[in-house]
């Protein structure tokens, strides 16, 4: 199993250090089991975490076991960290060992010096700060998190949800990360810099929404020439309509929604095949390479050919 130690100091933020207990612990394969084994741990025996108080089951030697390490934040980010905290961290890094922080978590992380020329993100209320104490770091705050590939930090509130999602899928596939997603009542997709990464199989589905039937058939057709004016007739409805419903009932338009369930299918086949990206194209119903990739690229951020490199190789994203 994965090991995740979630590092609780004095002051810890309750939702920073939930967020990643709740979604690496939700994570299942396919076969039901759990890949994760999380383990909250500390430096002392009874940290403060604001309106009450946590007791760690684990001291910091749980580091130098962990594959991942969680830095959630504090309410009042020291200048420096005790000694035997910065020393686990550096040990930890220099043994390979993946880092992430959340939110204000950005500023123990940076105090360990191993954000040092790097990109690094926080809550963008924080960002200023951030760059004023670590000027070595470069400090981005228009993004919800950002991977250097062993070190990664993320925004504030729900951007550790994305980050999570991002680190479950580059370890074991868009199903695992998918389930993750439904179980912590994410969206799919979140617009916004890197959050493009987290992707999954298929486009959500409301159920008991009476779109289910339309989307369903969507999803099965995807790779289909289709306008919407053939979608609002296999809906038995005007086009007016159907995009007020669509609109209503999943927050965007009937082609919008079409072209992310597109994509979806690409991602899927960049991951699991070898197809070039023209047969893939064709299959996911972009018609010409050109055009899928300008619309991949929009909605990823990367290449389709890029995207397979990290994806299916299991390489970082920097």
């Amino acid at each position: 199993m994965h090991t995740v130690a979630v590092l609780a100091l004095d002051g810890v933020i309750p939702f920073d250090l939930s967020a990643p207990v709740d979604t690496f612990g939700w994570a299942r394969l396919p076969d039901g089991r759990e890949p994760y084994r999380v383990r909250v741990c500390s430096a002392r025996e009874e940290v403060s975490a604001g309106a009450f108080t946590v007791r760690a089951p684990y001291g910091l030697e749980t580091l130098a076991e962990a594959d991942t390490i969680i830095l959630p934040g504090v309410a009042d980010p020291p200048e420096t960290l005790p000694p035997e905290v910065t020393e686990a961290l550096r040990a930890a890094a220099a043994n390979g060992t993946r880092i992430a922080s959340i939110c204000v978590g950005a500023f123990l992380f940076a105090a360990t010096g191993l954000l040092d020329g790097l990109r690094a993100t926080t809550h963008w209320l924080a960002a200023p700060d951030l760059a004023r104490r670590h000027p070595r770091v470069t400090v981005d705050p228009n993004v919800l998190y950002v991977d250097n590939g062993q070190f990664l930090t993320s925004a504030g509130a729900a951007a550790a949800l994305d980050m999570c999602l991002h680190m479950i899928r580059k370890d074991f596939g868009s199903a695992v990360a998918a389930h993750a997603a439904r179980m912590s009542v994410m969206p799919l997709e979140r617009e916004g810099g890197q959050s493009q990464f987290i992707v999954h199989d298929l486009p959500p589905t409301p159920a008991g929404t009476t779109l289910e039937p339309l989307l369903t058939w969507l999803e099965d057709h995807c790779d289909r020439d289709l306008s919407l004016a053939e979608i609002a007739a296999k809906a038995g409805m005007s086009t007016r309509t159907l995009n007020r419903r669509f609109r209503d009932q999943t927050g965007t338009t009937p082609l919008q929604w079409l072209h992310r369930a597109r994509i979806r299918r690409a991602q899927h086949l960049l991951e699991t095949t070898a197809h070039p990206v023209e047969r893939i194209a064709v299959h996911t119903g972009f018609g010409s390479p050109t055009a899928f990739r300008e619309r991949f690229r929009r909605v990823v951020g990367t290449s389709p050919q890029a995207y397979r490199r990290v994806f299916r190789a299991g390489e970082t994203v920097s």
